[in-house]
C-alpha cells in the first residue's frame, strides 16, 4: 500500500497509475472523492477529508510502504504563505505520529534558496520542514511543467506566436508531469537510504517550445518574449486578480536572471523522457 496525495492532479495521478500498473495498492485523501471515480473503480482506497487534517492524514499513512506528498499549487499565495505553512504543520504532525518507511516530496527548482522565489517559496518551506525527518526522504525538484504551457497550443493556432515570460533563447529546465509521476512511483517502489535530491527536467528554450508546437500544428510558430512591463497586465488577462501577480513575477525574474536554476551541489540530475513535441501532440488529440 502506498499513499499518494494529489490523486486528481497530473503528478499524483501519473504516480498512482504507475503503481496500479505494477499491481500495488494505493490510498489517498480527497475532499471530493467523486472526482476520482475512475481510480476508485480500479481499487484505490479513497478517504474523504482534507490533507490539512493532521489526525486524518496520520491514520491514512498507517501501514503504507511509502508516501508521496506535495504542496497544493496556487498562483496567488498570501504574502506570508500562511496556506503553505498550515499544510506543512499538518504534514509534519502526521509524519511525527505515523512515520513512514520512505517519503517522496514534490519540490521545485530553486527550492534550496530561501528568498526571491515567489511561488516557489512554498516548496522551499517544505524542504526545510522535511529536512530532518528520521526516515528516507526524496525531494524531486522538478523544472517548469509542460502543462503550464498548454494554453499556448490554442494561442499559437490563432496567432502563430508562442509567448514567453522568458527571453526566447534562455534555456530553462522543463518537464512533463508524466515523467514526474513515473519517477515518484519508481522511487517509492525501489527505495533509497538517507536524503536524496533529484533535479528532474531538461533545458528547453521558448524557441524550442515554439518549434515543437509548429510541428504539431504544421504551421509556422514564432517565439516572442512578453515585455517585462507587460507581465502584470498579461497575468491579469490570464485571470489573476489585480495586485496578486507579484509572486509569479518574482519567480519569473529569478528564472530569467539565473537565481533559480539547476546544477545545485549534492543533487542528482535526471533528464526528461517526454519531449515538448510529444506533449503538445498528445494535447492536440484531446
Amino acid at each position: 500500500m502506498f499513499f499518494i496525495a494529489g490523486l486528481t492532479g497530473h503528478v499524483g495521478g501519473a504516480a498512482a497509475r504507475q503503481l496500479l500498473a505494477r499491481g500495488k495498492q494505493v490510498r489517498t485523501v480527497l475532499r471530493t472523492p467523486e472526482k476520482a471515480k475512475a481510480f476508485a473503480d480500479q481499487g484505490v482506497e479513497i478517504r474523504q477529508g482534507d490533507l490539512n487534517d493532521a489526525e486524518l492524514l496520520a491514520h491514512a499513512l498507517e501501514g503504507v510502504e511509502g508516501a508521496f506528498l506535495l504542496m497544493q499549487p496556487t498562483l496567488t499565495p498570501p504574502p506570508d504563505f500562511s496556506d503553505a505553512k498550515a499544510s506543512l504543520g499538518s504534514y509534519t504532525a502526521a509524519l511525527a505520529k505515523t512515520p513512514v518507511p520512505r517519503l517522496v516530496a514534490l519540490s521545485s527548482m530553486g527550492s534550496e534558496k530561501t528568498e526571491k522565489l515567489g511561488n516557489i517559496t512554498s516548496t522551499s518551506l517544505m524542504e526545510r520542514a522535511f529536512s530532518n525527518l528520521p526516515f528516507p526522504t526524496a525531494f524531486v525538484r522538478a523544472g517548469s511543467f509542460y502543462e503550464n504551457y498548454a494554453r499556448a497550443l490554442q494561442t499559437a493556432q490563432q496567432t502563430g506566436k508562442y509567448f514567453s515570460f522568458q527571453p526566447v533563447d534562455l534555456p530553462f529546465p522543463s518537464i512533463g508531469s508524466i515523467d514526474i509521476g513515473n519517477l515518484v512511483a519508481e522511487l517509492l517502489l525501489d527505495g533509497w537510504t538517507g536524503k536524496k535530491v533529484i533535479e528532474l527536467g531538461s533545458l528547453t528554450t521558448a524557441k524550442q517550445m515554439a518549434a515543437a508546437i509548429s510541428k504539431v500544428l504544421n504551421r509556422t510558430v514564432d517565439a516572442q518574449a512578453i515585455p517585462r512591463q507587460a507581465w502584470a497586465e498579461t497575468l491579469q488577462h490570464f485571470g489573476l486578480p489585480p495586485g496578486s501577480t507579484g509572486p509569479y513575477e518574482q519567480m519569473m525574474d529569478s528564472i530569467s536572471n539565473g537565481w533559480i536554476t539547476f546544477g545545485q551541489p549534492g543533487t542528482e540530475a535526471m533528464p526528461a523522457t517526454q519531449t515538448p513535441e510529444e506533449f503538445f501532440a498528445k494535447l492536440a488529440k484531446q
